[in-house]
């Protein structure tokens, strides 16, 4: 450890570096401890540990979760709960049973440890953050290689510290805290950031408030959010029987921050993000009166306990209001049990409220889609358009006390107005744990088969970069474009997570319904798509990179990247340029035909290269931030293909 103080960030960071130097920007390689995988992007990963041929997962505690996809609508969700659990069998992983609830909140009070790296195939593993944590959200294939044993290769990042003082006032909650930040900062205000909490506001937010703000620290972009294990770390490991995996981890007085930002949060109100983007954020109060259609609460982003308790006690005595549809997506079968047992869960069920089972559901578009021209607003992470299932739709990210103030009067409320006393909630001093459905690893599972069904496919070969290519421009987008609009989620694309064939038929189907017709005529050839700022935002699901490299990408000119997709895209072989001149990203058309040369030499000794657009007989200066590493990934066409 380095004699200079230290913030938490650069503890974690220190205490698992391999390779290179803590210096902003400049890449490192860090030890991985645990994994986390959810069914969206697990199928991937395990049938990249296939490909991998390995005998079991290297690592401390690998964990499999089912929570995303658990509609079954035929048989292709189940066949790959199957494959899933054999792999689990196989390769010596923890499963987590489908019903048992979200991945996240799950790992924080089952598995997680101050003082751990993990390293999780879903955005929102910067949850883990929450409790001292150094929590990553990367592509599968990314997770895969540290199941594998290798390290975790990133970028340093700059450390924001956030300090918060004061107490959050009445009607006011964690939700509004992260909020605050993105109307602040912005969905790019994180990149190339890891995001520190610390100060004497701490002191009045538990573990799972916590949780929330780090969950959507992924919707800033953020590489990963941290707060110190102290004693309320400590209380909440000890109330899930774990307190003896508890340590203490704080800053060091006097450490530095290479960025700082201050929250006084007794000066919060009551927050909102309008449709469609979670840095659109504005006062509950200057949208009030509006008439919504759905209120929901759950998800990653809010699955704290106490989120549920206090909208059951201000539901008491209560009813949701005819013309609105309350979707209750309980956080876990261990929170269903509490809620039950200390008597809130019998209040959403007399208010009317639609009572799911314990997952992701409506997050990710698994059901529970709003109306046409319906308002939805939701305590959930995203409000991509599309997202929810529905084409067109309008859905607001708050808090739980707005959503449930506003399912009683059927209008968009400011809790504040809604005339009732702020419910009193305290932690419970004991709770039920219930780890029923948890499955653990064998000692020995290389007798046990991969089950696969008739929807598994396995892995498309990549063939390595060719020196030179012509590739025709195949779409081209604007600014924010998420990775939910490269591809789908939904009940209706999801289930074809592992068979990439199928599902590249959805790829840009949001953005261009004629993607794929154009795009699969260019398999051979290759193509190329133009971005704007922030391209491939959003969720770490690298299939919206190798289901484009199935039909035939190899090329993508932005004139930014968000940092997961940018890795995603550079693991399966495509190129991620970015325009030296921002001008030049106006010139170019649909259908201009590019020509790029010298490939093989030129990537490895010049980050600056040109792009000729033989259309218009131009000339785009372009760069790359490619390490010499990724170099080598990018010409080998796949770090699949790198022994």
């Amino acid at each position: 450890m380095s004699d200079k103080p230290m913030n938490v960030a650069q503890k974690l960071i220190l205490s698992h570096l391999l390779e290179g130097n803590m210096v902003p920007g400049e890449e490192i390689a860090l030890k991985v401890d645990q994994t986390l995988t959810q069914d969206a992007t697990g199928t991937m990963v395990m049938l990249e540990l296939e490909a991998m041929n390995i005998d079991k997962v290297k690592t401390e505690v690998s964990v499999q979760y089912v929570d995303h996809n658990l509609l079954r609508e035929d048989n292709k969700n189940s066949d790959d709960e199957l494959f899933l659990f054999s792999a689990c069998q196989r390769y010596g992983i923890w499963y987590s049973r489908p019903g048992n609830g979200v991945s996240h909140p799950n790992h924080m009070a089952h598995f997680g440890i101050p003082g751990k790296t993990l390293l999780g195939s879903d955005s929102h593993t910067c949850s883990g953050g929450s409790l001292g944590m150094l929590a990553i959200g990367e592509g599968g294939l990314d997770v895969a290689m540290a199941m594998k044993g290798k390290p975790l290769y990133i970028k340093t990042p700059a450390i924001m510290g956030v300090k918060l003082t004061g107490t959050l006032p009445d009607w006011v909650s964690a939700k509004d805290v992260i909020l605050e930040m993105l109307r602040r900062h912005g969905v790019k205000g994180g990149v190339g950031r890891i995001i520190e909490y610390y100060g004497p506001g701490l002191d009045s937010l538990y573990a799972m408030d916590r949780h929330t703000i780090a969950n959507m620290g992924a919707e800033l972009g953020a590489t990963t959010s941290v707060f110190p294990s102290d004693q309320e770390t400590r209380r909440f490991m000890a109330l899930n029987g774990r307190g003896d995996d508890w340590q203490e981890i704080i800053a060091d007085e006097g450490c530095e921050y290479d960025y700082q930002d201050e929250i006084e949060l007794s000066e919060l109100e009551p927050l909102i993000a309008l449709p469609s983007s979670p840095g659109n954020v504005v006062p509950v109060s200057e949208v009030a009166g509006k008439e919504i259609a759905q209120s929901y609460l759950g998800s990653s982003a809010n699955p704290a306990f106490r989120d549920f308790a206090i909208a059951a006690m201000m539901l008491d005595g209560q009813k949701v209001h005819e013309k609105v549809s309350f979707d209750l997506n309980p956080t876990s079968l261990q929170d269903v049990e509490n809620l039950i047992e200390l008597g809130y869960m019998m209040s959403f069920v007399r208010a009317g409220c639609r009572v799911h089972e314990p997952g992701c559901n409506g997050c990710i578009g698994m059901g529970q889609a709003p109306p046409s021209n319906g308002i939805s607003l939701r305590t959930v992470p995203r409000n991509f358009p599309g997202r929810s299932g529905t084409l067109g739709d309008k859905v607001y990210l708050c808090s739980p006390e707005t959503v449930t103030a506003s399912a009683i009067t059927g209008v968009i409320t400011d809790p504040r107005t809604l005339g009732i006393p702020y419910p009193k909630y305290t932690e419970p001093e004991k709770i039920a744990i219930n780890t029923t459905l948890f499955v653990p690893p064998l000692e020995d599972g290389r007798k046990m088969k991969l089950i696969k069904g008739p929807n598994i496919q396995s892995l498309p070969r990549f063939d390595t970069l060719p020196d030179s290519m012509e590739l025709d421009v195949m779409l081209k987008v604007g600014n924010n474009i998420s990775t939910d609009e490269i591809l789908p989620a939904g009940a209706k694309v999801l289930p074809y997570r592992s068979n990439i064939p199928e599902i590249s038929k959805f790829v840009f189907s949001q953005v261009d319904s004629t993607f794929y017709d154009r795009a699969i005529q260019h398999q051979r050839k290759g193509f190329a798509v133009i971005g704007g700022e922030n391209y491939g935002q959003g969720s770490s699901r690298e299939h919206a990179a190798i289901a484009p490299r199935y039909l035939g990408l190899r090329l993508v000119v932005a004139k930014s990247f968000a940092r997961i997709h940018w890795q995603n895209l550079v693991n399966f072989g495509i190129l991620p340029f970015t325009f030296n001149n921002a001008e030049d990203y106006d010139k170019i058309e649909l259908g201009d035909e590019f020509y790029v040369e010298g490939l093989q030499n030129t990537l490895a000794s010049d980050i600056n290269l040109q792009i000729k657009n033989l259309t218009k007989d131009e000339t785009y200066d372009v760069q790359h931030s490619l390490s010499n590493r990724q170099v080598k990934v990018i010409l080998a066409g796949s770090l699949l293909n790198i022994p």
